[in-house]
């Protein structure tokens, strides 16, 4: 008898290597580690001739309970890792007993075990009489088993079973892990899924449209190093004709910072009255952030906020750690910063007070606010942008935001060579008319 069963592992060695590379081969083309599970079955059978297959699982239950999730006389195959819930669960018995005690085992006759009447094993054992119980070992626990069954009595080599064993474990990791990969894909594709959700709620945060104010025409960039980032810039309406300008920088990448960007937007649409002093909201801003959403999480902001009155191209403005706005006239051999009220981050302290400074603009002046995610653009070499390059740009005498706005984009991506942005990137151009 044993001979018979095991005349195929006999086979020349160079036939058996045949196939097992033929088998290889298929399992390396295979992402469904269902389609996996067939293909394995169907080669291994010209390897070991056997009459059933059993396979059991005990995971997610508890002794004696236990699953069959595959079964070679079922005309149907269930997707034991997808419809689990038709699977139904089964208690005590000898498949109980094999499957958690953790180990390998043959028995050469099953008619010299006593099953009982309402043994589950009974009708998946019927008119067979050897029976190999190969683990699946996880974690050094067999939470899964397959039982090898022939209809000869004494049918199993000895000497070959542990070969078996190993084959059938190292398959057992190949599928385990090939779940694992469906997992964490279809995981992936949720998680991107719900960023860019949030990223769709981010933009619809942003200005739809700049505003028309007399004397500034404006241009304006937002570029996320993730899907969602902590980079914010709004524009607000104040009486006479002035607006409000906020650039904002928190601290962090992708959703963190866009539920803070999100918080940011929501603080400040809501304080009290038109935020006719840039201090004042600033300082609202950073009591609001201190009292109900920092806390001990070491975020932080950086902003500046600035209020335009066209009819004097006055500026006045007060900045939390925030980049300071370069300004440069036409004609103008420097640039100067607008650097007179520099106060800490939003979130750092909670009594922080901030102080406002002014400046009158003059017709021709270019002015940049920006994020970190501009200066701090990193060549291939390690070698940031910088405000020195920045300020060259500035040079470049323009009658247009837009032109600006492109030369600075153009030498960010030179300056990278078309790397993806490591930081958010914003940019508020502004050109006084």
């Amino acid at each position: 008898m044993q001979a018979d069963v095991w005349s195929m592992i006999r086979r020349p060695w160079q036939e058996r290597l045949s196939t097992i590379l033929d088998l290889m081969r298929e399992m390396s083309r295979h992402t469904d580690p269902q389609e996996m599970v067939r293909a394995y079955i169907a080669h291994i059978n010209t390897l070991i001739p056997l009459d059933r297959r059993i396979s059991l699982s005990r995971r997610g239950l508890t002794y004696p309970e236990f699953r069959v999730t595959r079964y070679s006389e079922w005309t149907e195959n269930i997707n034991p890792w997808k419809d689990v819930s038709r699977l139904p669960v089964h208690r005590g018995g000898l498949f109980a007993e094999l499957i958690y005690t953790d180990s390998a085992r043959i028995i050469p006759d099953l008619a010299e075990i006593e099953l009982a009447p309402d043994d589950p094993a009974r009708e998946y054992l019927a008119g067979q009489r050897t029976l190999m119980a190969v683990p699946m070992l996880e974690k050094g626990v067999a939470l899964n088993m397959t039982i090898a069954t022939r209809a000869e009595p004494h049918a199993a080599d000895n000497e070959n079973f542990p070969e078996y064993v190993w084959m059938a474990n190292l398959f057992g990791r190949a599928t385990h892990n090939l779940v694992l990969a469906e997992e964490v894909k279809s995981a992936y594709e949720e998680v991107d899924r719900e960023l860019k959700a949030v990223a769709g709620i981010q933009r619809s945060l942003l200005p739809s449209k700049l505003p028309d104010i007399s004397t500034l025409k404006l241009a304006a960039h937002y570029q996320t190093a993730r899907r969602a980032g902590g980079d914010y810039y709004d524009f607000f309406p104040l009486p006479d004709e002035s607006w409000g300008i906020l650039v904002a920088d928190v601290s962090g990448h992708g959703t963190p910072a866009a539920v803070m960007m999100a918080v940011m937007h929501s603080i400040a649409h809501n304080y009290p009255g038109p935020p006719d002093s840039p201090g004042k909201l600033l300082q609202f801003l950073n009591r609001k952030l201190c009292e109900h959403y920092v806390g001990d999480n070491g975020t932080f902001v950086t902003a500046f906020y600035g209020i335009y009155e066209p009819k004097r191209r006055k500026l006045t403005y007060s900045s939390a750690g925030h980049n300071p706005p370069r300004v440069r006239g036409c004609g103008r051999d420097f640039v100067f910063m607008l650097d007179h009220a520099r106060h800490l981050p939003l979130g750092v302290h909670c009594d922080t007070e901030y102080h406002d400074a002014s400046h009158y603009l003059q017709t021709g002046d270019q002015i940049i606010l920006y994020t970190d995610g501009i200066i701090e653009a990193m060549s291939p070499g390690g070698d940031l942008l910088g405000t020195e390059r920045l300020d060259q740009i500035l040079g470049r005498c323009s009658t247009e935001p837009d032109e600006i706005l492109k030369a600075v984009l153009a030498a960010v991506d030179d300056h990278t060579r078309g790397a993806p942005p490591s930081d958010d990137r914003t940019l508020v151009v502004g050109r006084v008319m």
